[in-house]
């Protein structure tokens, strides 16, 4: 079986995190923000945890 092969991981810069501080104000979707910054939607969930931003959260209907 081949190896996979893995994406080198992109280093944060000051700028990404001014970019996502400025997407969150707007309120956009998370999976938009993070087609913008060109990351993972668990990867831009996890930086905005991590410096206290407040992500959008969606409720999902449950089925009964």
């Amino acid at each position: 079986m081949a190896k996979k092969t893995r994406k080198p991981r992109l280093l944060w810069t000051k700028e990404d995190i001014r970019m996502l501080k400025t997407l969150v104000r707007e309120k956009g979707k998370t999976s938009l923000i993070a087609r913008k910054l060109k990351r993972t939607v668990r990867a831009t969930q996890q930086k905005a945890s991590t410096l206290g931003v407040a992500l959008g959260t969606s409720q999902r209907k449950r089925k009964a």
